[in-house]
């Protein structure tokens, strides 16, 4: 695998090392933001490319005017089909070894493509870089998240340290993946939240992680009126359970029951945090049923105790 993969790395050929792939819809405001800040990055090692996922603002203007400026700058289209059709066409596209895909409201910082670049020279088997990342919030302020450590383990205890414990933290725009491990797991389009953590799920059970302290983004942190959403959410969990388990080795599929309860446990959250305090009982009700394991952990136990109460 190393071998190949150096002689992927080796751009001599036109291959490039590192593709950034941008999804965007209806960001044409924010955009340039981000393009300057892969733009000013660039080299022969590095291509950018920016998928429309069908904006219905001024996207189209702002990506023609830039790709007149910036001939390197790849400019695709498509139909509105949402972030994880624009993110799969992206890769698809693609032609570098790793891609790191970075959202079209955030920023890369400086000196992120040359740290990921001797990262992967370094490393050239690694299936994943996770860096750190500065949160930009609405009131100015910033914070430094630095990565989580990711131990050494076998495929199980990574998912399960990963989906179960939450003692590891993955995101986009901080984190490169190569990208044919993407290829083998896309984003699932079904879903309608959640669909990176089959992908990330996957990328790190396959292939050794690399850490890096430097920021690598700049996250603009802001209202995302999706998260809060709850229309068909039983069935959307149970379709990411669906999802994570189907890309995972044997071994971990002991694993999907807890996981089941995991899910279950979210939306008990999700409905206590709206005051649904009839669901809220039915969903913790169902994941004490799957695991106890997991429901009885007190973060969810105490949430549970304070509803009775409450109620």
């Amino acid at each position: 695998m190393q071998k190949v993969v150096s002689e992927r790395a080796d751009n001599e050929g036109g291959a490039p090392l590192i593709s950034v792939v941008v999804p965007a819809y209806n960001y044409a405001r924010l955009l340039p933001r981000a393009l300057d800040s892969v733009l000013a990055q660039l080299d022969s090692s590095s291509e950018l490319l920016v998928v429309d996922d069908g904006s219905v603002d001024n996207t189209a203007e702002v990506l023609e005017n830039y790709a007149q400026l910036h001939p390197e700058l790849r400019v695709m289209h498509q139909a509105n089909a949402g972030a994880a059709a624009a993110r799969n066409h992206g890769i698809r596209r693609a032609r570098g070894t790793y891609v790191l895909l970075l959202d079209a409201d955030d920023a890369l910082c400086d000196g992120a493509l040359a740290e990921l670049r001797r990262l992967v020279y370094s490393q050239p088997d690694a299936g994943m870089v996770l860096g750190a990342q500065v949160s930009v919030y609405p009131d100015g302020k910033e914070r430094l998240r630095l990565p989580t450590p990711v131990p050494e383990g076998s495929p199980q205890e990574l998912a399960r340290s990963y989906l179960l414990e939450k003692r590891i933290s993955i995101s986009h725009c901080c984190s490169l993946f190569r990208r044919d491990l993407l290829l083998r797991c896309p984003y699932p389009e079904q879903l309608r939240t959640g669909e990176d953590i089959p992908v990330f799920t996957h990328l790190l059970v396959s292939a050794p992680v690399l850490i890096t302290p430097l920021p690598l983004a700049r996250i603009y942190k802001h209202a995302d009126s999706q998260r809060h959403c709850r229309d068909n959410e039983e069935t959307n969990a149970l379709g990411m359970v669906e999802a994570v388990f189907a890309v995972l080795p044997a071994e971990c599929q002991r694993l999907r029951q807890r996981y089941t309860a995991q899910r279950y446990l979210s939306l008990f959250r999700q409905a206590q945090q709206a005051g649904d305090v009839v669901q809220a009982r039915c969903f913790y009700s169902r994941a004490l049923h799957l695991s106890p394991w997991q429901a009885l952990r007190w973060s969810y136990l105490r949430k549970r105790l304070r509803l009775s109460l409450e109620s």
